[in-house]
């Protein structure tokens, strides 16, 4: 049965359950709500959650374990002399009799005893589809009715619905800290196999990056040289010139569209200005490489200089044009947010709008406006495609933006690509630089919280 059926009836049994709810509270009170401890419609959802939570807890509880159920009930079907082969070679056969129920293979091209499996796994699908309908529909019909039976006027089902909330808020907060927390031990331990191979000095302190490992004895062109200095000096590069391009930018647009421009100006600049955020990073790349790049590579000929069809300068100035709003938008916000009385107070005591917005209004927004600005620099490191299309491959150790430069992060794709050895150093030196970036943005983040702190106590 299709989940999207399954969904529908779940939503209209709750649907029906908040409406008879609601209708219940209103008969035991006859009508008069000030006899109920809450709220008509908190009744309603108190009988909506008793009846939809455990259907839906059953529901995915059915679609982790239908699948291993079905394959092994159709293992056990299968004759002996499959069951006991090697489990690569069952592994096989259920692929097989999937191929064959999903469609993807012809059942006549099949071994008679597969396409017989296959037709005993839809048979057993089928069963299951029935199954979860009814479980569903009966837990969820049995919930109703016995939170319908439990309403009367004293029962306080605010309280209780806003508990229910409470623990499916928790819940949600703990699925999220143990999923970062499962990306955090994932690349701290495959970083720490690399470290086993690499010394860690090596790859912090090492001049030069040229990961390709050998695979034979003597094999030329692959020394796999794993010094990460090039790759940080090119991303601190990159990220350097588009913070250039962006702080100034995106704080004077925040300035101006806060402070000086009308309401109207301002209603319509600022999600203009905003659209820029919503651009795809490919489209950037594709400006970067065919518009930006050759119109650099010009202008340094007609001034003599010698600049890379792929530079360090074309890839940040299009990604400070990129992340332009990440400064605005936020500045503008935290500027706009600054008390009345503050300016009110500077204009009594003769100020100027310029020394107002210098000297009150700016530094009273200051932990915002350096929070939005390590935001941007948090985004302009972790960016990919400008690099990739712009800037290129090649780790250069220059500090020259005229020169093709890489970074972290188009390295981490570049040595995740392509049909290789998982465990070997080339590839664990991805999961290395993805724990030193990690570490620089935690660096970042706990910095702009500590601004953010301090200057709030400060203008509180």
């Amino acid at each position: 049965m299709h989940m999207l059926i399954l969904f529908l009836i779940i939503l209209v049994l709750i649907v029906a359950s908040f409406y008879y709810g609601r209708r219940r509270a209103l008969v035991v009170s006859n009508g008069n709500i000030r006899k109920l401890n809450s709220l008509p419609r908190y009744y309603g959802y108190y009988v909506a959650l008793w009846c939809g939570i455990p259907a839906l807890i059953i529901f995915t509880f059915w679609q982790f374990s239908e699948s291993a159920i079905i394959t092994n009930l159709v293992i056990a079907g299968l004759p002996e002399d499959v069951t006991s082969s090697s489990k690569q070679q069952l592994n096989l056969v259920i692929n097989e009799i999937r191929n064959v129920v999903s469609g993807n293979m012809v059942a006549d091209t099949a071994l008679p005893q597969i396409a017989a499996a296959a037709d005993h796994y839809r048979h057993l699908q089928t069963i299951s589809d029935i199954a979860l309908l009814v479980v569903m529909t009966a837990l969820g019909l049995t919930g109703a009715t016995y939170a319908l039976s439990h309403v009367d006027q004293q029962q306080k089902a605010r309280n209780k619905v806003e508990n229910t909330i409470l623990v499916f808020l928790i819940a949600c907060s703990t699925i999220a800290i143990f999923t970062t927390m499962g990306i955090i031990l994932s690349v701290l331990f495959e970083a720490i196999r690399f470290f086993q191979s690499v010394p860690f000095t090596d790859f912090l302190f090492g001049l030069e990056w040229s990961p390709q490992t050998a695979i034979r004895p003597g094999q030329v062109g692959a020394s796999g040289a794993f010094g990460a200095v090039p790759l940080f000096v090119g991303t601190l590069l990159v990220s350097l010139i588009a913070m250039v391009v962006a702080v100034p930018i995106g704080l004077m647009s925040a300035i101006y569209l806060s402070e000086y421009a009308s309401s109207r100006v301002r209603a319509l600049s600022k999600p203009m200005l905003e659209i820029l955020a919503g651009i795809p990073t490919v489209v950037y790349g594709f400006f970067a490489a065919l518009t930006v790049a050759p119109f650099f590579r010009g202008w340094g000929e007609s001034l003599g200089l010698e600049i890379s069809s792929e530079s360090a300068l074309a890839a940040g100035v299009v990604m400070g044009i990129m992340i332009i709003p990440f400064v605005s938008s936020l500045s503008d916000d935290v500027i706009y947010a600054v008390p009345q009385s503050l300016r009110d107070g500077a204009y009594s005591l003769g100020a100027t709008q310029s020394e107002t917005i210098r000297k009150v209004v700016i530094p009273a927004a200051l932990p915002g406006i350096v929070a939005s600005i390590l935001l941007a620099v948090s985004r302009a490191i972790g960016e990919t495609m400008i690099v990739v299309m712009a800037a290129g491959l090649a780790a250069n150790l220059t500090a020259n933006p005229l020169e093709s430069v890489t970074t972290v992060t188009v390295q981490i794709v570049t040595l995740l690509v392509g049909d290789q050895e998982f465990d070997s150093p080339k590839t664990l030196a991805a999961f290395a630089l993805g724990l030193v970036l990690f570490v620089v943005t935690l660096i970042l983040n706990v910095i702009a919280l500590y601004v953010v702190k301090k200057y709030r106590e400060q203008y509180e």
